[in-house]
């Protein structure tokens, strides 16, 4: 075979197969182009899923001829002044995208500076450049993307349907929504509108809860906690959802650095090890992060789609990131999400609600309704209305007496009754208290079994003939790193030679255990989550056993006193709010909702 040189044609198809893996990646391309340029409205339209058109309309800078003609040559950029690598502040800095999306579609770029007197225009077909010629347009820019992959046939075979692709770029102008809270944005499929996000005013917090409101859902805008933290340069802020509202899936976590949407299995791993107390492991939290980091400690230029990051210090990220959300955890002490109300007065409201619509204050039938009487109704009539009997409250019931405190100076209330043998009902200001005394009882015993660990170790228990571990050199290097993390957690781990260690000391609470099987399992967490993620969860599942069995039991009668010391104690304990696997333990209902639910609201 000889060697030659392949045309540019080629050479720009090539790499937009990296660039340019489905319409969404052209739409996110231009799109942050659109941000680089400082515009404030920016308007996507894509039709059959972007592959016979996309076009994103935007007011910022514009660009004059010479820049529109040098615009689509490759590696043409005017973000990179200095050409130094280590000081990326913009979206798009491998001038890659245009030339790219060009080389596989039929392109055009219109676009007028601010204070021009006229636009111009240019047009790629399959790699092929014209002139630019003269046009009629705002100041701004506007791209066409017609017949996405013409020029690539193969790759037109991988795209899904429409729907799908028009998703993935309904995604993807989301993610750049989210941290662009200043900026309006709208996308359509040509007949009806799929985002249309208006710029908010006020200030930072403010605007971006507002925007993450739009696009996660109210739900997660009533159930957010404020971040805020800073740890040697790196400042993280954004909102996370209360371990109550939870998801069976991940796709409602955003991660953000430096202005950029990103994907990286370290910070996915570190907000897993946050959330490790209140979520069981198939559950996942609500939340936003945005991360800002000095550009010279962060590395962008990983992967052409600029969706992966290198720390420079993923120790230090890491730690921030636990602890602030832990904190933030803490401080919602033992609230729970709204969304528990709402659940319960979903699964209490009659089927048919319209048939409890208010009438006179109380909930009567509707105008014109035929009413099917029951049989003996005079009799059952009489038997309501007949003075009530003195009741006889069987232990652990409590009757409130006239004049009692109505709960208002607790959050929690003042416990009433407990129905079932299991659950306490308690009295609020405004709405009463619905309590699992299991469930809140064992998060309580908990919570004080991790104090008790934190202040005297993990006990460890040495074994009788330590166990030599076999496993790749990395690996066994990977746990050796961690060794010092690992012996705070009860394990202690030497080097055995290449590939192999051993272990000597195991946590005491884990009883007789698999410590290869451990050991294995640690290394993998290293690997994948940079966090030893199998112990502590054992440890955890441990913890959750003892503590289960150490608590109140459903079916156990309680006096008043005692149900009242739950309620305290709940009210001073973080995380009291759920259970270990994210489940609540109470559930509050206001009056007013209480009112609605039998129609007289």
């Amino acid at each position: 075979m000889t060697l030659r040189l392949l045309p540019e044609t080629v050479i720009n198809r090539i790499a937009a197969g990296e660039v340019v893996e489905r319409p969404a990646s052209a739409v996110k391309e231009l799109v942050e182009n659109s941000l680089d340029s400082g515009a404030a409205n920016i308007d996507v339209v894509v039709r059959d899923g972007g592959q016979t058109l996309i076009t994103v309309t935007d007011d910022g800078a514009g660009m004059t001829a010479d820049e529109l003609s040098l615009a689509v040559e490759r590696h043409a950029t005017s973000k990179l002044p200095d050409g130094d690598l280590t000081h990326i502040s913009t979206l798009g800095f491998r001038g890659e995208a245009l030339p790219s999306i060009g080389a596989v579609s039929r392109l055009t770029i219109t676009s007028r500076p601010a204070g021009a007197g006229e636009a111009w225009a240019i047009d790629v077909e399959g790699g092929r450049k014209g002139a630019p010629r003269v046009a009629a347009h705002p100041p701004g820019t506007r791209i066409e993307v017609r017949d996405l992959f013409f020029a690539t046939p193969a790759r037109l075979k991988f795209l899904k349907t429409p729907r799908t692709e028009l998703s993935h770029a309904q995604d993807a102008v989301k993610r750049l929504a989210m941290v662009h809270a200043g900026v309006a944005f709208s996308l359509s499929d040509g007949t009806r509108s799929v985002i249309r996000l208006t710029a908010p005013q006020g200030e930072l917090f403010v605007r971006r809860l507002e925007r993450l409101a739009a696009i996660m859902g109210r739900e997660f805008a009533d159930n957010a906690l404020a971040i805020e933290a800073e740890r040697e340069g790196i400042r993280l802020t954004g909102h996370i959802g209360l371990p109550t509202l939870n998801r069976g899936h991940a796709t409602m976590q955003f991660l953000f650095v430096n202005g950029r949407p990103v994907r990286d299995r370290l910070l996915f791993g570190t907000v897993r090890a946050a959330y490790r107390d209140f979520l069981a492991s198939d559950r996942h939290p609500l939340l936003a992060l945005f991360l800002d980091v000095a550009p010279e400690a962060v590395d962008v230029n990983v992967h052409p789609a600029k969706s992966e990051v290198r720390f420079r210090d993923p120790g230090l990220v890491r730690g921030l990131i636990v602890g602030s959300l832990k904190h933030a955890l803490a401080e919602a002490g033992h609230r729970a999400s709204t969304t528990v109300a709402a659940t319960a007065l979903g699964a209490a409201r009659p089927g048919d609600a319209s048939a409890m619509a208010p009438h006179g204050g109380g909930g009567g039938p509707r105008p014109g309704a035929t009413a099917v009487l029951p049989r003996n109704l005079a009799d059952r009539a009489a038997h309501f209305h007949a003075p009530l009997p003195e009741l006889d409250a069987p232990p652990g019931a409590p009757v409130a007496e006239a004049g009692a405190d109505d709960g208002g100076d607790y959050p929690l209330g003042v416990a009433r009754a407990q129905v079932h043998e299991t659950y306490i009902v308690a009295q609020t200001g405004d709405g009463i208290v619905v309590v699992d005394q299991h469930a809140a009882h064992e998060r309580l015993v908990y919570e004080r079994m991790k104090a008790a660990m934190a202040e005297g170790g993990v006990k460890r228990q040495g074994l009788l003939i330590p166990e030599v571990v076999e496993m790749e050199e990395g690996a066994a290097a990977r746990l050796l790193a961690r060794a010092g993390e690992l012996a705070e957690l009860g394990l202690v781990i030497e080097a055995f030679g290449a590939g192999a260690v051993v272990v000597r000391e195991v946590p005491a609470l884990l009883g007789p255990t698999d410590a290869q099987g451990l050991v294995r399992d640690l290394a993998d967490d290293l690997a994948e989550y940079a966090e030893a993620l199998s112990l502590k969860e054992r440890l955890g599942e441990v913890c959750g056993t003892m503590a289960c069995h150490g608590s109140v039991r459903a079916g156990r009668r309680l006096n008043a006193d005692e149900m009242n010391a739950i309620l305290r104690e709940m009210e001073v304990t973080p995380h009291s709010g759920q259970c270990n696997h994210g489940r609540p333990t109470y559930v509050e209902l206001k009056l007013a909702d209480i009112e609605k639910l039998f129609g007289r609201r």
